[in-house]
């Protein structure tokens, strides 16, 4: 996604975390440091392994950043680099679609979403589209951005510590005081969601893509989704199949995963429909970090839901 300046007051300042500038995915395998190489599937994991790891783990995360790490395809060096690390940690929910096609090393291999596997949401088939660099796809099947749950954030959160306990076992207490920070700054996320759920009250919102499903489940938002991209303009067929939706969920927000274009913020306005972002951040933000992308979601819908 391009970059955009900040266009409407609730789009809170410094929070943007879509994808940066294209940039090539790391097709040699990186030095060994003499530190357990941790290759991870998703920037959330990355984050979640660097604050409770540190220093004492390397951990790689080579997909593009112009792509959305759920659909890239590594290239067999990128794979066999996974093959190699101390530890895999994949996010599960079906998010990795490369490695439904390939071998990884079971006791390397680490599903951080398997706890909460029996209340994965599963999607009714969807339309095939494209977006970015990457192929068609559809997101019809298990719903998989799952940590913007924040409470399935800290069970995956929780699933590193104890991934990283096998690589380092002498750092237990370090990684559990370091879990324990991680995880209180998630609650609090947490509990402020729950908040803001409760503020809109059952308040009919639409989405520009279907990767809300856990956060609308968690938080109680009565959302329906569209399939939008915030750098492209929609066209008279997405607005008749937009008004199609709010003729009976009649929305008078819209949630974004990256900042819109001005004109499609203006056609919305024409709506009734006011524009919100909140980034779910599952590739490396431009600037700051998973938390504080997450801080300024929350902050955006609490703008818009006083």
């Amino acid at each position: 996604m391009k970059k955009r300046p900040l266009i409407f007051a609730i789009i809170a300042s410094g929070m943007i975390g879509s994808c940066k500038p294209s940039k090539q995915e790391t097709t040699e395998p990186a030095a060994r440091t003499g530190k357990p190489v941790v290759m991870v599937a998703n920037y959330p994991l990355k984050f979640f392994a660097n604050r409770i790891g540190g220093d004492l783990i390397d951990v790689r995360f080579p997909a593009p950043t112009d792509e959305d790490p759920a659909f890239w395809e590594p290239s067999d060096n990128v794979i066999s680099a996974y093959q190699g690390a101390d530890l895999i940690l994949m996010n599960g929910a079906t998010y990795s679609k490369w490695a439904e096609k390939t071998t990884l090393p079971a006791s390397k291999l680490v599903d951080t979403s398997s706890s909460f596997k029996a209340n994965f949401i599963e999607e009714k088939a969807a339309v095939t589209h494209s977006h970015g660099t990457g192929g068609d796809h559809s997101h019809s099947g298990t719903a998989f951005t799952t940590w913007i749950d924040f409470s399935q954030a800290i069970a995956q959160a929780t699933s590193v510590r104890t991934a990283l306990g096998r690589v380092l076992p002498e750092a237990a207490g370090t990684l559990d005081v370091n879990l324990k920070k991680l995880a209180d700054e998630l609650s609090t996320l947490d509990a402020r969601m729950k908040t803001v759920g409760g503020r809109m009250g059952n308040a009919p919102v639409v989405a520009s893509h279907p990767v809300y499903q856990y956060m609308a489940r968690r938080y109680a938002i009565n959302l329906k989704a569209v399939l939008w991209e915030p750098e492209t303009v929609p066209d008279d067929k997405a607005m008749e199949a937009l008004k199609t939706i709010t003729a009976t969920h009649s929305a008078k927000w819209m949630i974004w995963e990256g900042v819109p274009a001005n004109e499609s913020v203006e056609k919305l306005k024409a709506l009734g429909i006011v524009s919100v972002v909140f980034d779910p951040c599952g590739n490396t933000p431009d600037s700051g970090d998973f938390l504080s992308v997450m801080q300024a979601n929350v902050a955006a819908l609490e703008k818009a839901f006083p």
